[in-house]
């Protein structure tokens, strides 16, 4: 693609944009100033950005309402306790974002958050992605922002060959060569409006897209960009317990490091084929298995549930919580599945 071709893939997109931009709770209206004045502005955005990293933006519109309803701005999540926010957050997956995020919010709080893409990198939970994103989205700067919807764009508009995941650093050359020095927020948020709704990953409507003229992977679309065949993901096996006490469930805080962690859960094992033995002694009963898939494998989780016996020493950090209040514990999806699953299995008994 030529020089000139590349100007006016920008100003199509940013037309494009200016008319059919996603309204987001997050955003600041296309082609309007942006709003440096107000303090909170950039926290909304890497705010935002956060809660969007692998995460649908259906999904992330009700959270961001929630915790901005509660936490307004950067100091009051900064003070925010620990548990509180991790409760907030289940639900949203991949719950490291939300250490990070807390970790971040604690550094900037007095400082505000800085506009250069490198400061922004060395603050935790923000990469190269997100760093570019808030530069160019909350303060204005020529920033090369490349997402999955981004790549997706990109690779069809020059047809790039490459197999993913090697194509990555052609993609974020030629991203740079599109991005204009003027707007540059308002076209990354282009871009990325255009691969969620145009350039999709099946069925792409090329017939109305603003730069299909200019598309050369246009006729086979969906063959971009390359992927090489997906690695079946191990499957692990584990046990997790349903501990009863009256009215009331044991729930443990997970380890702050790891796999969910600090979140709380039910008492479960490693899922590593390890140590499966009861946290405490019980008449067990086989309530059933809930599955559920993390990055990097599926779980196949058994659910045990009995009554504690009298005299048991409790497990470290262990809390009950009431039974009936358990949709309020902020539990995290898998363990959210486990106790519905319980609850259902106890309605169905009376």
């Amino acid at each position: 693609m030529v020089v000139d071709s590349l100007s006016e893939v920008s100003h199509r997109i940013l037309d494009w944009f200016s008319v059919n931009a996603r309204v987001l709770p997050w955003r600041n209206p296309p082609g309007e100033p942006l709003p440096l004045d107000d303090a909170d502005w950039p926290y909304r955005v890497w705010l935002s950005e956060v809660m969007l990293q692998q995460t649908t933006v259906a999904a992330v519109k009700a959270y961001f309402q929630a915790f901005t309803r509660r936490w307004p701005s950067v100091r009051d999540l900064a003070a925010a306790p620990d548990g509180d926010v991790m409760a907030a957050w289940a639900g949203l997956g991949y719950y490291a974002r939300a250490r990070n995020m807390l970790a971040c919010a604690r550094i900037v709080a007095d400082s505000g958050f800085p506009s250069d893409e490198a400061e922004l990198r060395a603050l935790p939970g923000i990469g190269d992605y997100t760093a570019a994103a808030i530069a160019s989205i909350a303060f204005g700067q020529r920033a090369v922002v490349v997402d999955g919807n981004v790549e997706r764009v990109i690779a069809r508009l020059f047809a790039v060959e490459t197999p993913m995941p090697a194509a990555k650093p052609r993609l974020k050359e030629l991203a740079a060569e599109l991005t204009p020095d003027e707007r540059a927020g308002d076209y990354a948020q282009g871009m990325m409006d255009l691969g969620a709704t145009i350039c999709t990953p099946r069925n792409p409507a090329c017939g109305i897209c603003p730069v299909n003229n200019l598309c050369k992977g246009r006729t086979e679309a969906e063959r971009f960009p390359i992927k090489p065949p997906k690695a079946a993901k191990p499957a692990r096996k584990g046990v997790a317990w349903w501990i009863e006490q009256g009215d009331q469930v044991m729930l443990v805080r997970r380890p702050d490091k790891g796999l969910l962690g600090g979140m709380l859960a039910l008492p479960s094992c490693d899922w590593k084929g390890g140590n499966e033995t009861p946290p405490v002694s019980a008449n067990w009963r086989r309530v059933g298995d809930v599955a559920h898939v993390f990055t990097h494998f599926s779980l196949s989780l058994e659910i045990l549930s009995g009554s504690l016996k009298t005299g048991c020493t409790l497990p470290p950090g262990a809390q009950w919580w009431p039974k009936d209040r358990i949709a309020e514990a902020g539990l995290p999806t898998l363990f959210a599945k486990a106790a519905a699953l319980v609850m259902s299995a106890e309605e169905d008994r009376l």
